[in-house]
């Protein structure tokens, strides 16, 4: 499905948001493992063969009014800060401010090395490149001034139309990203691997926060007895993914998270 179909279905059955993954190419030789799934297994066709991200997101906007669009995640380590404060500012003004900001620095190492960064520096580079971002949102002749972002009185508009800026959930379940989601984040993206410790760090993120921190979760099972448990660690969103393919697939798939919602809510 093109990704205007695809959103227009998802605001038509009522669904709250749909997040677009990024890749900007596969290295065809890796050696970074797959993190999804089991050692040696092959990495699935889907993570190559998919539209740009903010082109995805322009055309899931234009084709809704209501349905939040976002990215999940944002390789911000492969991109431009200035180009992407631009992107990101373009999509949330012609949406009438419906644009979430998943970032992250990903897991394919050759990726990243390919467009410049160095893989040991990249979480450093994400936070410069957020922080750089939100000046360039929030600040009508914006600066910034870091290891690896520099700029000195710059003009860019159109600003957000979220005050001061859409949230940014910070992407990842590492051993730092809290730390990150601390610094940086409006929420925590975590992905859903069935580990209950998941939970155990929710609540050290709200242990050391001083503000309020949302937590979205992604690759969410359609199982209600999961999505109860989520409700009950006062989660906010929970993110299930689609198959990448034509209608039916999509539709069958579709139909089966929504039948676990029903399950969940009692009607």
């Amino acid at each position: 499905m093109n990704p205007g179909a695809l959103a227009q279905m998802l605001e038509d059955h009522g669904q709250d948001a749909l997040l677009f993954a990024e890749h900007t190419h596969i290295p065809a030789s890796r050696e970074s493992p797959w993190p999804e799934g089991p050692p040696g297994t092959a990495l699935p066709r889907k993570y190559w063969h998919s539209y740009d991200l903010f082109v995805a997101l322009t055309a899931a906007a234009m084709a809704t009014t209501k349905l939040r669009v976002g990215s999940g995640i944002c390789l911000v380590i492969e991109r431009d800060p200035i180009v992407t404060a631009k992107a990101v500012a373009s999509v949330d003004h012609l949406s009438g401010g419906r644009f979430e900001f998943g970032v992250g620095a990903g897991w394919n190492r050759e990726e990243m090395s390919n467009h410049g960064t160095d893989p040991r520096k990249r979480m450093a580079i994400l936070r410069e490149r957020v922080e750089a971002m939100k000046a360039i949102w929030t600040q009508d002749e914006a600066s910034y001034s870091g290891e690896y972002v520099n700029f000195e009185r710059i003009w860019s508009y159109p600003k957000p139309a979220q005050r001061p800026h859409p949230p940014v959930l910070v992407g990842g379940d590492g051993p730092t990203v809290l730390d990150r989601v601390l610094a940086f984040g409006d929420a925590w993206m975590p992905n859903w691997r069935g580990d209950d410790t998941l939970f155990d760090r929710i609540n050290e993120l709200r242990s050391r926060a001083d503000r309020h921190i949302e937590v979205q979760i992604l690759a969410a099972p359609p199982d209600p007895g999961v999505l109860e448990r989520f409700e009950r660690a006062g989660v906010r969103r929970a993110l299930h993914w689609l198959p990448s393919g034509p209608a039916g697939p999509v539709q069958q798939s579709l139909d089966v998270w929504e039948d676990a919602i029903v399950q969940f809510t009692g009607g």
